[in-house]
């Protein structure tokens, strides 16, 4: 074989490693939001299932609250999958965190309900949701760590906005396998056995995504790190000695960040049909239409976060809340169809100006040998602290205040923290990764 035919065999083999990266690092982000996705679209269901003693609002706050639930088990799991994935390497942790979450999808479509066992089928609910909470806390850092580090230099933000392609993929298939299934199951039918079919069919993305990752090495980055002997033992020690203002960057970045999509993409599926009395086949046809939109968007501000860099794009994505959220929710609120869908795009855009980089611009903060850890830690107190709660915080101001429009509030005042975050921010899409 020729040097020119061994080069050019070198290069198609990295490139393909590249590929089969973006599909691994990035595909248990899909089954992450499908989960979060699903159990938010079936609150209502939910509510009856396992809460049927609470009456109207009190049964969906009370389903809401066991999603908030899961995410209190986050810091755990940064703690474990972080140290696994800077100690012994990112493919071994990521293979472990969508095990665990495909585990808990499964078990929750096998639940009994409260019809049942009683009281115990909430409890349950509960300890599965812990459960899932812990190993998607390894997922998205882990995710970041992985698609930024297999990257070429020159394109860290077009490859890190798969792991937010996915995220937005993922709340794209939930809302389609919610919207088929109320094709072929009538309430009563749902009410029995038909609630259970989407989180079944969330197995299947788990077995992908495990299946990926086992034929797939480690990144080059951190294989370099410990081809040289920078890998450490203790990364959390070292994360929190020497990373601090770093990580409290991270956790302000994604605070208007994960209220976002927290807010717009699983409460207000809720909101627009229950406040704004928009029938529920507009608002899930126009939630399809976001979440399509936002997908392509998604990876082209990615892209172009690489030629103008990462501020520029955070800037608009972060600013763009702070002024917009409080019209979008008058858009909503008149439940005339075309404004819905006009709403629910502008979310997309908007959202995705920010998701497109934010990866990237997230994983360039900290260092290889923690990067895994340190990013894990910022990111994911405040997905705990606020995304979680977003839906839950929504619901009780509706019902507080009896003044739907005050819950934008809510994603202003989180973009506004971001906003301010990413002021303070380097620019780093020119600056090679440490």
């Amino acid at each position: 074989m020729s040097k020119q035919q061994t080069l050019t065999r070198e290069i198609s083999v990295s490139a393909g490693a590249q590929r089969r990266a973006v599909l691994a690092g990035s595909f248990g982000n899909l089954l992450e939001q499908y989960d979060n996705l699903i159990y938010a679209y079936s609150a209502s269901l939910l509510a009856v299932l396992f809460f049927p003693t609470a009456e109207g609002i009190t049964g969906i706050l009370a389903t809401f609250a066991v999603f908030a639930v899961g995410f209190l088990a986050r810091p755990v799991g940064t703690l474990i999958f972080g140290h696994i994935g800077d100690k012994i390497g990112r493919k071994q942790a990521l293979i472990v965190s969508v095990g665990l979450m495909g585990l808990a999808t499964l078990l929750i479509g096998c639940l009994p309900t409260y019809n049942s066992i009683g009281s115990w089928a909430p409890i349950l609910l509960v300890a599965i949701r812990l459960i899932q909470g812990a190993a998607v806390a390894g997922e998205w850092a882990g995710s970041a760590a992985m698609l930024v580090e297999y990257a070429p230099p020159h394109r860290r933000g077009f490859f890190g906005s798969f792991n937010q392609v996915t995220t937005a993929a993922g709340f794209l298939l939930a809302s389609a396998v919610v919207a088929l299934n109320s094709l072929f199951f009538d309430q009563q039918a749902m009410l029995g056995f038909g609630w259970r079919v989407p989180f079944l069919a969330g197995v299947l993305t788990a077995g992908v995504a495990v299946f990926l990752r086992l034929g797939l090495d480690d990144t080059p980055s951190y294989q370099a790190e410990k081809d040289a002997g920078h890998t450490t033992e203790k990364p959390l020690r070292i994360a929190f000695a020497t990373q601090r203002l770093a990580i409290a960057k991270g956790f302000g970045f994604t605070v208007g960040w994960t209220v976002a999509y927290f807010f717009f993409l699983t409460y207000i599926p809720t909101y627009i049909t229950t406040v704004a009395g928009v029938s529920p086949n507009v608002a899930k046809a126009s939630n399809l239409v976001s979440l399509a939109v936002m997908v392509v968007a998604i990876a082209g501000f990615g892209a172009l976060s690489d030629r103008i860099g990462r501020k520029p794009l955070l800037l608009i994505g972060s600013g763009g809340f702070v002024v917009l959220s409080y019209p979008i929710l008058l858009m909503f609120g008149t439940g005339n169809d075309f404004m819905v869908y006009l709403a629910q795009i502008l979310v997309a855009i908007v959202l995705a100006a920010f998701s497109g980089p934010g990866p990237a611009a997230l994983s360039e903060l900290f260092p290889t040998s923690v990067r895994y850890s340190s990013l894990g830690i910022g990111y994911n107190f405040s997905v705990m602290l606020f995304g979680g709660t977003a839906a839950f915080i929504a619901t009780g101001l509706v019902g507080a205040t009896g003044i739907p429009e005050m819950v934008a509030l809510l994603p202003i005042v989180a973009a506004l923290v971001t906003l301010l975050v990413v002021l303070r921010m380097p620019e780093t899409f020119h600056t090679p990764l440490r």
